[in-house]
């Protein structure tokens, strides 16, 4: 049996004994199998990841990982042999992504202060407020 990483949509892709974060061997039958094992490593898939081992032991926990990169063989029974790179975000990372949300956020806000002030003006220029 193989190891397993479980992303946080809880799909568990069969890993190769001996992976590790830096490099998920995984073993596809064909190269349609390796991208659609590809397309899976979303970032919000790679939120929070598992490793286990076959027993279903998790062996590993690991929160904002990114996929870096990747790199694929044919082997000579046609098989393809990838390696996924994988690596936690740095702090950097993780507090660009917190910037963007803060300004989203003031974004909404923003937009909702303006229309609020917009109908007081509406409802002063009717004689409602006084």
């Amino acid at each position: 049996m193989k190891n397993k990483l479980v992303l946080s949509n809880q799909t568990s892709i069969e890993i190769e004994s001996g992976s590790s974060l830096s490099d998920m061997t995984v073993i596809s039958a064909t190269k349609e199998e390796m991208v659609s094992t590809w397309n899976l490593l979303t970032e919000d898939n790679l939120k929070l990841i598992q490793i286990q081992n076959e027993d279903g032991t998790v062996i590993g926990v690991y929160e904002n990982i990114l996929l870096d990169n990747e790199t694929s063989t044919v082997q000579s029974n046609e098989t393809i042999l990838t390696s996924f790179h994988l690596r936690k975000k740095t702090a950097v990372e993780l507090l660009r992504e917190r910037v963007e949300q803060l300004e989203s956020g003031q974004e909404v806000l923003d937009g909702a202060v303006s229309d609020l002030g917009a109908a007081v003006s509406e409802l002063a220029d009717e004689g409602g407020i006084a």
